[in-house]
């Protein structure tokens, strides 16, 4: 892509927006990235009219808008030319790169989203119990990765890809919303792996920076 291109990111620091911010860190992306208030429906009315679902991320790019958080990290990472991030139609483990990748949000990382909405943001409403219901479905979820990393160092093609990120986060999500004792051994080894990426240290440290100087503070602290 041309030097000047600079797709707009809104997001949360810490949200599955995560995703997107390390897709674009790891293809040398420079993105425009907006750090809202968590969660902006509410803290940032305004945002509403840019995407009227309220939820982050979003991505603008031109007249291009994009919702979903794994999608946006297969579209960055096309559109930059890093040909590696991501499996070819004619490689292999394209299937499987696509199921991962879409697994990751709609399987995996659904269930800790109403875990945490019922268990920890709306547990006064004597839902809590249905919380920890979707974390043990949230752990039993897992067994496909788990089986896919069995003798694989990386998910699809023998080497990093859209689809690492797009797993990647929600492991890390179980880390951060005490969901990590669903993680077994291999998925410990395979999270640490990934963390240390200087593409996931960039992005969180980019996330981290421009909440900062906008004075927003995590989706989940």
């Amino acid at each position: 892509m041309a030097g000047n291109w600079m797709p707009t990111l809104y997001t949360c620091q810490g949200s599955r927006g995560l995703r997107a911010t390390w897709a674009a860190c790891e293809a040398g992306i420079d993105l425009d990235l907006q750090m809202l208030p968590f969660p902006p429906r509410f803290r940032k009315p305004d945002y509403l009219e840019i995407n009227p679902l309220g939820t982050i991320p979003m991505l603008v790019d031109g007249d291009n808008r994009m919702t979903e958080s794994c999608a946006i990290a297969h579209y960055l990472a096309v559109k930059s030319g890093v040909p590696e991030l991501v499996v070819q139609p004619d490689e292999q483990d394209y299937a499987e790169y696509l199921d991962f990748t879409h697994h990751a949000d709609a399987t995996i990382t659904f269930p800790q989203t109403v875990y945490l909405r019922f268990a920890k943001f709306e547990k006064d409403k004597g839902l809590e119990e249905a919380g920890h219901a979707y974390a043990r479905w949230f752990g039993k979820r897992l067994i496909k990765v788990e089986e896919r990393l069995d003798e694989r160092e990386f998910l699809c093609a023998d080497r990093f890809t859209v689809a690492d990120i797009c797993v990647g986060y929600a492991l890390y999500l179980a880390n951060r919303i005490g969901l990590a004792e669903y993680l077994n051994p291999r998925l410990v080894e395979y999270l640490d792996l990934l963390t240390n990426r200087a593409g996931f240290t960039a992005a969180i440290e980019l996330e981290k920076a421009v909440s900062d100087e906008t004075g927003t503070k995590p989706a989940i602290d």
